[in-house]
């Protein structure tokens, strides 16, 4: 996706995350909690689509509520792009929603990075990868992350710093998603509630061995949340074990939650076993299917 005429239109493919592990550590003098998290890019995502060369600021989102567009990512972002390199003065974002809204898995930010990564392609003048990771860690903690093309990566700081691992072979995953979400202010205010009740000891960070290997993940994966969050919300405790029971290697909350994923070996996702050991009647969820992916979706100019 290369474009330099400063008027144009490009679609991206917004893929969603999975945090593998997450760790949370104690909070920075900004008030911000440090993080230790292995990144790990899906199929699933978000079409995205970007026009410049307009009269006047749209954005159109189908398939979700995503609230008032002020407040959208991808809108935040188109903005501060265009402030930060003069351009453009107009532009229609449309975002087709297929990740599910707060519920853990980056779709807000992986429109956002979305935005940048066209406007930039676009841009007469593009902003330099400084600039541009700037204009993502003013947006959130997983933006910085998902405006790069590394499917996996180590995480830190406030997820900002980052480190490009060798990915891993694809394998299949199951997103089991409520019917509720769970903001990341509310699981941060209960994990730190807890932690002043547990007083945990400090851990060092992660060493991890080259090259990574799914058992290796297996090992380490943990999300230092779930305990706040499944406090608050039993319900997401069993959605978490019968995904265990249908045989996923990895089973766990991604981010500050909802959503619980399973990772399962090559074989694929057994869907008896799953229905079984998930009674969605009295836990209302859906079930989405994906996979892991060892490349990072392009663009394309329309």
């Amino acid at each position: 996706m290369s474009h330099r005429g400063g008027t144009g239109a490009a679609r991206v493919e917004a893929q969603a995350k999975l945090n593998l592990f997450l760790r949370v550590g104690a909070r920075d003098p900004g008030g911000y909690h440090q993080l230790e998290t292995l990144f790990q890019r899906i199929a699933l995502a978000d079409g995205v689509t970007v026009r410049t060369g307009l009269a006047g600021r749209s954005l159109d989102c189908a398939g979700a509520n995503t609230g008032p567009v002020e407040q959208n990512l991808a809108w935040r972002a188109a903005n501060a792009f265009a402030t930060a390199a003069g351009w453009p003065d107009g532009f229609a974002i449309e975002i087709h929603k297929r990740i599910p809204v707060g519920g853990g898995l980056g779709g807000g930010s992986a429109d956002a990075a979305a935005v940048l990564r066209v406007l930039n392609a676009l841009a007469p003048r593009p902003l330099d990868d400084t600039s541009l990771a700037v204009i993502a860690f003013g947006l959130g903690a997983d933006v910085p992350y998902l405006l790069t093309e590394h499917a996996l990566a180590l995480g830190s700081g406030r997820g900002d710093r980052l480190v490009a691992l060798h990915p891993l072979p694809a394998r299949d995953v199951l997103l089991v998603v409520p019917s509720f979400g769970v903001s990341s202010t509310d699981a941060f205010a209960w994990h730190a509630a807890l932690q002043r009740e547990t007083a945990p000891a400090a851990r060092a960070p992660r060493l991890l061995p080259s090259p990574l290997s799914w058992f290796v993940v297996g090992e380490l994966a943990e999300n230092d949340l779930e305990s706040a969050v499944f406090a608050k919300h039993p319900e997401l405790a069993e959605l978490r074990s019968a995904l265990e029971r249908s045989g996923a290697r990895i089973a766990r909350m991604t981010g500050s939650g909802s959503t619980l994923f399973g990772v399962y070996d090559a074989e694929g996702i057994a869907q008896s076993e799953i229905t079984t050991n998930i009674d969605l009647d009295r836990i209302p969820a859906k079930l989405v299917e994906t996979e892991t992916v060892e490349r990072v979706a392009g663009g394309g100019l329309l």
